[in-house]
Parts: structure tokens; sequence; C-alpha cells
């Protein structure tokens, strides 16, 4: 009988632990043990997440249906709804901050800094005549939309991958020309109406197309450009603060702030200047 590891007479080496009946008790299971393959269990992070479209889209719904109302109220209703979101958005703020400023004199100046940007931001929207904060909603619904498809299909460098990884130059180019679009379309919905007012109406609406179109197109191409600086502020702060939404309000959507990150700086231009215009200034 050959032994393990010796030749047998077709010239061939057996393998030592063919030769079974040799080992003892021991080696057999210290060799099972090595050339079993663990059995590692999934973690829950490898487990296939279950996609949240349907809790989006009946959240997104629900928004819809709130904002929508509100608007059709107006008046009282619109500034109260307003009001509301504000003041979510401030203690998602100061919710952000408290987890990164260091000391009370920085978390001071943070909460003070939050107080004007968000107030600052729904007072202006207070302010408009209700087409023009439609028409606000609607130009940074337009960047968030056209930022996403265009950077999404597109991809290419990333404006700045430790704040936001998922913001592309090509995404910004693409939410600043959706923008653009949008406001030139407000200004022709605007001609089509001032056409009606009368006689004079058709000559000032075409005055208005010749003369503004362009201007609304870069006046909502650079207003989108300040969109994505509010969406940017808001990353660096939800980034700094470790977290990935402002809150869990609404579920799929993260927090308020997470929804009008990009209204804020936009709405304070547009408010400032619309209020500074009727004052004459």
């Amino acid at each position: 009988m050959p032994r393990c590891g010796s030749r047998t007479c077709s010239g061939r080496t057996l393998p030592r632990r063919t030769c079974g009946r040799h080992l003892s008790s021991s080696d057999r299971a210290r060799g099972a043990s090595v050339d079993a393959e663990p059995q590692v269990a999934p973690s829950a992070a490898e487990a296939p997440r279950k996609s949240d479209l349907g809790v989006r889209v009946a959240s997104a719904v629900v928004m819809l249906t709130i904002a929508g109302a509100a608007f059709w109220a107006g008046g009282l209703w619109l500034d109260l709804f307003v009001a509301v979101v504000a003041f979510g958005v401030f203690v998602e703020y100061v919710r952000l901050v408290g987890k990164i400023a260091d000391n009370a004199a920085r978390l001071s100046s943070m909460v003070i800094f939050g107080a004007v940007y968000v107030g600052w931001g729904g007072l202006a929207l207070a302010v408009m005549p209700e087409p023009l904060m439609l028409a606000v909603l609607g130009l940074v619904i337009c960047t968030d939309t056209g930022a996403y498809f265009t950077g999404r299909s597109l991809g290419g460098p990333k404006i700045a991958p430790r704040i936001s990884p998922s913001k592309t130059w090509a995404g910004l180019l693409g939410g600043m020309a959706a923008a653009g679009i949008w406001a030139s379309l407000v200004v022709l919905s605007a001609s089509y109406l001032v056409s009606a007012i009368g006689p004079t109406g058709p000559s000032v609406a075409a005055a208005l197309e010749v003369a503004n179109l362009g201007m609304a197109a870069i006046a909502g191409a650079v207003l989108a450009v300040f969109a994505q600086v509010g969406d940017f502020y808001e990353s660096w702060l939800k980034r700094r603060a470790g977290m990935k939404d402002s809150s869990r309000l609404i579920p799929g959507h993260g927090g308020l702030f997470d929804r009008v990150d990009g209204l804020l700086p936009v709405a304070i231009i547009v408010g400032t200047a619309w209020a500074a215009t009727k004052a004459g200034l």
C-alpha cells in the first residue's frame, strides 16, 4: 500500500489529504475547517433596497395638494402657508448648525444668519404678487429638473465633489438653459395677456417680446446659478453636520429645507427687485 505522498505504480503522487485513513480525527477536523468556504450572510447594506418611488410620489401629491390649496385660497392663507414653511425651514437650519458650531459665539452668528436668510426669503415670497411667485417656483423647478437630467445623461466633471458629489458642470449648464427657457416663456405669456387689454395691447406686447425676451433668458440663467448656490449651501451644512437630509418630515423627500434650498436665494433676489421697483427705487 503506497503511503501518502509516495509514488504509485503509475508514477502519480497521491495528495496527502486523499489518504484519509492515515489522518487522525483532529487532522480531518482541521482540514475540513480550512477547505470549507465560510458562509457569510449578506449584510443589510448589501441587501437590495426597495424602491421608494411610491412613497416619493405620494408625498409629492400631498405637498402639491397643500400648496395648491394655499394658492387657491390666496391672501392671508397663502401668507400663512409661506410663514409656516419658513418657520419649519428655520427649525431644520438651527438643527443643522447646532451640530456644526463648536462654540456659543459661532452658533449665535450662524443662527442669526439663518434667521435673516430664511426670514428674508419668506418675506420676499410674501410680498410678491401670486403670478410672480408661481413664475419663481417654476424657474427653480426647471433649474432642478434640467440640472438633474442633463447631469445624469452627460456626466462629466464635478463642481464640488466634497460638498455635493452628484453636481456636475453639465448639470449646471442644463439647469441654466431650462431656467432661461422658462423665463422666456413667462415673458411670452405676459405679452400675450397684455395684448388683450385693449387697442394698444398688441403694440405693447410686441415691445415686451423684442425688448425683454432675450433679457428674460439671461436673467433666468443667472437666477439658476443662484439656485444652485443655495443648493450647495445646504449640502455643505448637511455634510458638515453628518446628515443626509435636513429632517425626515417628508417621507422620501427629506425635510422642508431640502425642498426650498434653491428657492430661498432666488426668492430673495426677485422679491427684493420687485419691492424696489414698486417703491420707485
